[in-house]
C-alpha cells in the first residue's frame, strides 16, 4: 500500500527545461536500495526506472523533462518501490472567479460577460473569446455585435442586441506562450415573459377556481329559489281550501243561528 502521497502544483508560462524532485524519509526498514520511477498521466515513462539509495537517511529522485507544449503539460508522479509517491501538476495559470449560474438577459438587450486573473498571477500575452455551438468552437471577432476589450488580467465580451439564439457556452480563454487558461460561462437569454409565466399559471388556476366557485353558487341559488316558488303555491292552496265553505252549509248554519234565537 502506498504510504504518503502529495500533490505539488508547478505553474509555467514558457517551454523550459524543468527539473522535478522528490525527497522521501522512508520508512522503519530503511533498505540500502530501492527503485524509483516516474509516472506521466497515470503511466509508466519508459525507462525512469533506477536505484535510489539513501543519502542521509532519505531517498532522493530526480529527472529533468523537456517542456516544450501543451502536450507536455499534465500530472508527473515520482514513486518509490510503490510505496510512497508524489504528484507534480504542470499547467498555465487558472483563471479564478469561475462562474457556475447562469447569466440571465433579455431579448434585445445588451449583455457583458467577463473573464478575470488574479492579480498575483502573470498577465496574459493575450485573450480570446469563444462560442460553443454543438461540438464545434467558434472565435468570436469584434464586428457589428461584439466588443471586446482587454485590461491586463481582465477581459470582457460585450454582446449587443441579444436574441435567444445567443443563448449556450461562452469560452474565455488566457494565452501564454505553452498553452492556454480557459473558463467557461453559461448565457441565457429569456423573453421579458418568462419570469412571468409562474404567475400568469397561478392567476390562471385561480380564474378557473373563481369560476367553478361561481357556477356552484348560481345554480345553487337557483335551486332554493325555486323550491321557495314551489312552498308558496302549496301555502296558497291550502289556505284558500281552508277558508272556502260550500253554499249549502252556510245556509244550515244560518237557519241554526235563527232557531236558537227564537227559543231565547
Amino acid at each position: 500500500p502506498t504510504e504518503q502521497k502529495n500533490n505539488s502544483n508547478v505553474e509555467l508560462l514558457n517551454p523550459a527545461n524543468l527539473s522535478l524532485e522528490c525527497i522521501w524519509t522512508g520508512n522503519q526498514n530503511k533498505q540500502p536500495n530501492i527503485t524509483g520511477f516516474w509516472r506521466k498521466g497515470g503511466e509508466e515513462i519508459q525507462d525512469s526506472r533506477v536505484p535510489v539509495a539513501p543519502e542521509n537517511q532519505q531517498y532522493r529522485l530526480q529527472r529533468v523533462f523537456n517542456i516544450v507544449s501543451e502536450e507536455h503539460l499534465g500530472n508527473y508522479t515520482c514513486v518509490f518501490e510503490n510505496e510512497a509517491e508524489l504528484d507534480f501538476i504542470l499547467a498555465v495559470p487558472r483563471i479564478g472567479e469561475k462562474r457556475e449560474k447562469p447569466i440571465v438577459s433579455y431579448v434585445g438587450d445588451f449583455v457583458v460577460l467577463t473573464c478575470k486573473m488574479e492579480e498575483t498571477k502573470p498577465v496574459p500575452r493575450t485573450w480570446n473569446w469563444f462560442k460553443i455551438n454543438g461540438t464545434d468552437k467558434e472565435q468570436l471577432f469584434e464586428a457589428q455585435r461584439y466588443d471586446i476589450t482587454v485590461i491586463g488580467h481582465k477581459t470582457k465580451l460585450k454582446v449587443k442586441d441579444v436574441s435567444e439564439a445567443d443563448s449556450g457556452v461562452y469560452h474565455c480563454a488566457a494565452v501564454y506562450n505553452i498553452s492556454t487558461s480557459t473558463s467557461k460561462l453559461h448565457l441565457k437569454v429569456i423573453t421579458i415573459w418568462e419570469p412571468l409565466k409562474p404567475f400568469l399559471g397561478i392567476l390562471v388556476e385561480v380564474v378557473i377556481l373563481v369560476t367553478v366557485i361561481l357556477i356552484y353558487e348560481r345554480s345553487h341559488s337557483k335551486k332554493k329559489e325555486a323550491e321557495g316558488t314551489n312552498a308558496c303555491f302549496f301555502f296558497l292552496r291550502f289556505d284558500f281550501s281552508y277558508e272556502t265553505v260550500p253554499q249549502g252549509e252556510d245556509e244550515e248554519a244560518e237557519e241554526r243561528t235563527s232557531v236558537r234565537q227564537r227559543k231565547t
